[in-house]
């Protein structure tokens, strides 16, 4: 490389020597001139690598990131496709277009979509509501915990399980407290969770059975508490029935406050004319949003999928949601060709979605939740292990993807050299421990070295690198 690049230095340097020397040539004012003071002698050769100007650095440095980008992708399938980009020049691109899994990437593009239509302040209410108002303080009848989709209603022992990884949660105990503060004191009946607002498929039909078995996430239900886990520690044990285990939660919480349940919990539709006692919003979308990229949250993706179905078409569903998903992403003018959207966690290995259009969506969530979520190489969320003790780490910002034969990982890299890169990867057909996080600790390195420009010693002759 060295051979090639002094000539091509040079040749440049020598255009730019000739332009300047025909816009100072000959004039009508030669006496003036003449009296000019003579110019100091050059510290060095005219044609030194020393007078390359700064404007040539970023043109070599791009050379060097191609070369590595290249070399890292045809290592790997013939199912991959990359896109990197400083602003709006392309610095590398290959098979941009192409439709592939890209795992929890598809979590990238629920979240764009629930920005979109719930809003960025948007917040899902929990209710609870009873067909009669207490009088002196006695329900005569149930007391009915209505869910409204919120992901992350739990306890607090829930959502400190893992200390780590803080979440932003709804308060059950809160919601509970509430109800204390409304002055009742004893409820003759039972509570009652009502799960109603959303279906009652627990898990997408067609997500591999692996997922289910190993409760990677928790049985998906619009009255959800704890994930929809009864038990946590040491391994996750769903409820058989989310909205009656919730209602159970609910119980054992108003009798801690003193507050009498004469009935078991159970699980139902409210009356349409219930009112309500109290009732607790969730996070605002932004903040739900932000946790479910950092943690890579199944469950929170696929509740908010069902509650994009429900918004825009009337119909808390999977199917709703996924169809709201796509025509909102094309809605915003974004690169859907190809696309296909199974789920809104990326569980599901139907799912497609080009680089390109994950790259714009990173790319059109800048200074937003979408870009606050993405975790930070060696610092927060999915990436909190990654790129330890590396120049990549707290450099690089980006969602992971992650399933048997996919790995993926789009985001930002800020470089050494004080440029921001947007980028997308995703690679098909690779085991995504032993080939593919190498192939992406490979490609945030090259990333983050940018403009990675060569010493004076690679460029120039023997001596100019400790030349004064």
């Amino acid at each position: 490389m060295r051979r090639h690049l002094l000539p091509a230095l040079l040749g440049v340097v020598s255009v730019v020597c000739t332009v300047v020397g025909l816009s100072v040539g000959p004039t009508t004012a030669g006496a003036e001139r003449s009296q000019d003071p003579p110019l100091p002698a050059p510290e060095a050769p005219v044609l030194s690598p020393r007078r390359v100007p700064a404007l040539l650095a970023q043109p070599v440095g791009t050379a060097r990131l191609t070369q590595a980008l290249r070399g890292i992708s045809e290592s790997t399938p013939a199912s991959t496709c990359l896109l990197v980009t400083e602003g709006s020049r392309v610095l590398f691109e290959r098979e941009a277009d192409q439709p592939l899994a890209p795992a929890s990437g598809m979590k990238l593009l629920t979240a764009a979509a629930a920005l979109e239509r719930l809003g960025a302040d948007g917040r899902l209410r929990t209710e609870v509501v009873t067909p009669t108002p207490p009088v002196g303080g006695v329900v005569d009848g149930d007391l009915w915990l209505v869910g409204g989709g919120d992901p992350v209603l739990g306890t607090s022992a829930w959502a400190t399980a893992v200390p780590d990884h803080p979440q932003p949660y709804t308060s059950l105990e809160e919601l509970a407290d509430a109800i204390a503060r409304a002055g009742v004191a004893e409820v003759r009946g039972s509570v009652v969770g009502d799960e109603s607002r959303y279906d009652r498929v627990r898990y997408v039909a067609s997500w591999p059975q692996r997922h289910v078995v190993g409760n990677e996430v928790g049985p998906l239900s619009a009255l959800s508490v704890n994930d929809g886990f009864a038990e946590w520690k040491p391994v996750n044990v769903p409820f058989a029935d989310p909205a009656a285990g919730a209602a159970g939660v609910f119980t054992e919480l108003l009798r801690q406050r003193g507050i009498v349940v004469g009935g078991e919990p159970a699980a139902g539709s409210a009356p349409p004319d219930a009112a309500p006692v109290a009732g607790i919003d969730s996070p605002t979308v932004a903040e739900l949003v932000t946790h479910m990229l950092r943690e890579s949250d199944d469950g929170t993706a696929e509740l908010l999928a069902k509650e994009l179905g429900l918004r825009e078409r009337g119909s808390g569903t999977t199917a709703s949601g996924v169809a709201v998903i796509a025509a909102t992403l094309e809605t915003m003018g974004l690169p859907t060709g190809g696309l296909s959207v199974r789920d809104g966690s990326g569980l599901d290995p139907g799912n497609r979605a080009s680089c390109r259009l994950l790259h714009d969506v990173v790319a059109a969530g800048d200074g937003g939740p979408l870009d606050e979520g993405l975790p930070v190489a060696g610092t927060t969320g999915t990436l909190t292990r990654r790129f330890l003790d590396t120049p990549v780490t707290g450099r690089l910002r980006a969602k992971t993807g992650s399933l048997r034969g996919v790995a993926s990982l789009s985001g930002v890299a800020t470089t050494v050299g004080g440029f921001e890169l947007t980028f997308s990867s995703i690679v098909n057909g690779t085991d995504r421990l032993g080939e593919g996080v190498p192939l992406q600790d490979a490609l945030g390195t090259a990333l983050v070295r940018y403009p990675d420009l060569p010493g004076l010693d690679e460029i120039g002759p023997a001596g100019y690198a400790s030349a004064p």
